[in-house]
């Protein structure tokens, strides 16, 4: 996730290079917070870049000692792809829902400086000096090097493995945490390789932490919606209210969310950061489920009731279609699923797919809380892995296509159009 205006469920639909782009940015601002920049020139001078005789020798042990981080990193993405069905079904409770944001609200706490996380200092001495010199040497304390950093990358990685479990992409979420922790290393290899003096710690660092507690400030809101739908009433689309959530995210920034501190100052200049960060984070917020929320979809099938997303729902539909000789579109989905709110508004928002699906009968089976009579037992008949899964069938009742991860609506109507 980069974690700003745009969400990562936009970036997912401009492709890997996009997320890949965003993570990477991510790492190198959570590089520059003061839990990682001060040991920057230290850790690359314990395994030996600055000691090297040669620039080539010095850019190896530079290049091995991120690739360390990576290897530390990308597992994490992969785990918390593959638990992801589990964690969503975790979702569909609104306590443990508000456990979570409550904990991203608590490590932007202590990204606003609240308290600090760190660890014991001569545990931080003991992991530095692991695995002596050279090329193994330089791999080792590259593994090591997220626990020396946990204090600042700790919160934001919260938010990041959160997101990656909702996408249940175990390749997306390698690649995610990947570049992530390229950017973290960046800073890392520059230094060692080419022996750079970096410019000297101060304020600015109090000012990088200070945007990633706001971007765990939207993650928390951002979960919330699932537990608290009445939050998804913020996501307006007219100019007006868009103007206006700009126009307050500004303002807050202004008033000091950013370049203010509550761990210095005077009153009044605490006082001014809090009501800043209000201001933003709302501002943030607003914008964040104005261009989540889809401007139209496709026409669900309904139940007896009225109900959309229901078992029954989908059973009318079935002998509907069956009955009619039409296809059917089955579309599972979660509250939860953030790759299921990129198809609801970038592919079924789209006219041409719209106007295509006319021909078959929709329907959606709401997964959120998979304990509801029916839901289990009908993924288990569909054979639904994961979220989202999109069925089509056509008019015979015979499986023509399977979808289980976000599709551009480009495809998704050569889909359509290929089921008769």
């Amino acid at each position: 996730m980069t974690p700003e205006t745009t969400s990562f469920t936009e970036l997912v639909a401009q492709g890997p290079i996009a997320v890949a782009f965003a993570t990477l940015v991510s790492g190198f601002l959570v590089s520059l917070t003061p839990c990682v920049y001060p040991m920057i020139a230290v850790t690359v001078s314990i395994f030996g870049a600055r000691e090297s005789t040669s620039r080539r020798q010095s850019a190896l042990l530079s290049a091995v000692f991120v690739l360390g981080i990576v290897c530390m990193f990308a597992p994490l993405g992969v785990v918390a792809a593959m638990t992801g069905k589990a964690f969503g079904s975790v979702l569909s409770n609104a306590w443990v829902v508000v456990g979570i944001s409550s904990l991203f609200l608590l490590m932007a706490a202590s990204m606003f400086g609240a308290f600090d996380l760190d660890l014991p200092t001569g545990l931080k001495n003991k992991l530095a000096t692991v695995g002596g010199g050279g090329l193994p040497g330089a791999f080792v304390l590259g593994l090591v090097c997220g626990p020396i950093a946990a204090p600042c990358t700790g919160p934001f990685l919260t938010g990041i493995l959160a997101w990656i479990a909702q996408t249940q992409s175990a390749p997306l979420g390698a690649l995610v945490m990947a570049t992530f922790a390229l950017g973290l290393g960046i800073p890392f290899f520059f230094v060692g390789t080419f022996a750079m003096q970096l410019p000297k710690s101060g304020r600015w660092m109090i000012h990088v932490k200070s945007i990633l507690g706001i971007v765990l400030c939207v993650v928390a809101l951002y979960f919330l919606t699932s537990a608290f739908p009445v939050l998804g009433k913020l996501g307006v689309t007219t100019v007006g209210w868009m103007s206006a959530a700009a126009a307050a995210a500004v303002l807050g920034v202004v008033l000091g969310a950013v370049h203010r501190s509550f761990e210095s100052g005077t009153g009044f200049e605490r006082g001014a950061k809090g009501v800043g960060l209000l201001l933003t984070v709302g501002g943030a917020f607003a914008l964040l489920q104005g261009q989540l929320k889809a401007e139209s979809a496709l026409t669900w099938q309904v139940d007896k009731s009225g109900a959309v997303g229901t078992v029954a729902a989908l059973e009318v539909a079935r002998e509907q279609a069956k009955a009619e000789g039409r296809p059917l579109l089955v579309d599972f989905t979660a509250a939860w699923c953030a790759a299921c709110k990129e198809l609801e508004k970038l592919t079924f928002a789209d006219a041409a797919v719209q106007a295509e699906a006319g021909r078959f009968i929709a329907a959606k089976v709401d997964a959120t809380d998979d304990e509801v009579a029916g839901v289990e037992d009908t993924m288990q008949q569909f054979k639904v892995a994961g979220l989202p899964t999109v069925v089509l069938f056509d008019s015979t009742g015979a499986e023509v296509r399977r979808f289980t991860d976000f599709v551009p609506a480009v495809q998704f109507l050569e889909a359509l159009k290929e089921t008769r």
